[in-house]
C-alpha cells in the first residue's frame, strides 16, 4: 500500500460516525473479519458470546483510529477494544464528498459506549485502496451511510468562499483548526515554533517530500500562510 493511500483512507475514515448493523465482541482480540469475503456470522457469534458485546446493532459509534499492518488493517472503534479509553472531540462532514475532519481541541464521549477493534484481514501485503473500498470491506458490520444534520448546518453557516475552499479541499488564509481539518483531515505532522515577533506559529504538515507537501501554518486559532511543495 502506498503511503499516499494510508493518508487518503485516514483522512476520510478515521474519525467518520457511523451506525453499527452487528454486535461487535469486547476486549483486545476484537473481531477479524476476512476482507472481499461475506461476513462469517457464526465465528462473528461465537466471538460475541465469548467476549461480551462492546456495541450492539443500532448504537451510534465513531471510527476513532486506523493501524495499518503488513496483511491486516486494524480498525479501532470508540477507542478501540485494547485498553484506550479516551476519545476526541471530532467535527464530522459529509457534504458533497467533503471528508471527515478531526478536532483535538476538546475532549468529548461521542457516546458511551465500549470501545471495540475490527482486524480487517487481507492475506497478502495491503493493496492500494479508495476510502469507499474499505467502507464497504467493513459494511458487514458498520453502516457509513447515514448523514449528520448537525455537520450539515455547520458547514452551510460557513461563508461562502469557505465553504468552496473545503468542497475543493483546499485550505486558505483565515480558516480556523476546524475548517483545516474539513478541508484536509488531521495532519501527519505537527511542528511548533516561534516567530520573528515571538508569536507562537504551528505548522500542520500534509505529505511527505518527494510527493506534494502541503504546509499550513496557524498563529493562534487562524490560518496565516498555506505553501505546496512542489508547486
Amino acid at each position: 500500500m502506498q503511503p499516499m493511500t494510508r493518508l487518503s483512507l485516514v483522512r476520510y475514515v478515521d474519525g467518520e460516525l457511523v451506525q453499527v448493523v452487528r454486535a461487535i465482541p469486547a476486549g483486545k482480540k476484537g473481531f477479524h473479519m476476512k476482507a472481499g469475503s461475506p461476513l462469517d456470522e457464526k465465528a462473528l457469534r461465537l466471538a460475541v458470546a465469548s467476549a461480551g458485546s462492546a456495541i450492539n446493532p443500532g448504537d451510534a459509534a465513531q471510527i476513532t483510529n486506523l493501524d495499518f499492518k503488513d496483511k491486516e488493517i486494524v480498525v479501532d472503534i470508540n477507542g478501540g477494544g485494547r485498553g484506550k479509553t479516551r476519545l476526541r472531540d471530532r467535527i464530522h462532514l459529509e457534504v458533497g464528498g467533503i471528508p471527515t475532519a478531526t478536532s483535538t481541541q476538546q475532549e468529548s464521549r461521542v457516546n458511551t459506549n465500549a470501545g471495540a477493534t475490527l482486524y480487517l484481514d487481507f492475506d497478502k501485503s495491503l493493496p492500494d485502496m479508495s476510502a469507499d473500498e474499505l467502507k464497504k470491506y467493513l459494511s458487514g458490520v458498520i453502516d457509513f451511510s447515514k448523514r449528520h444534520s448537525a455537520a450539515v448546518q455547520w458547514v452551510e453557516s460557513l461563508p461562502p468562499d469557505i465553504q468552496k475552499a473545503i468542497q475543493e479541499r483546499q485550505p486558505v488564509v483565515g480558516m480556523d483548526h476546524d475548517m483545516v481539518l474539513a478541508a484536509l483531515g488531521r495532519p501527519d505532522r505537527k511542528v511548533r515554533e516561534k516567530g520573528p515577533d515571538g508569536n507562537e506559529i504551528e505548522d500542520w504538515i500534509y505529505g511527505k517530500p518527494p510527493a506534494i507537501t502541503i504546509f499550513v501554518s496557524f498563529e493562534g486559532d487562524k490560518v496565516t500562510q498555506v505553501h505546496q511543495y512542489p508547486q
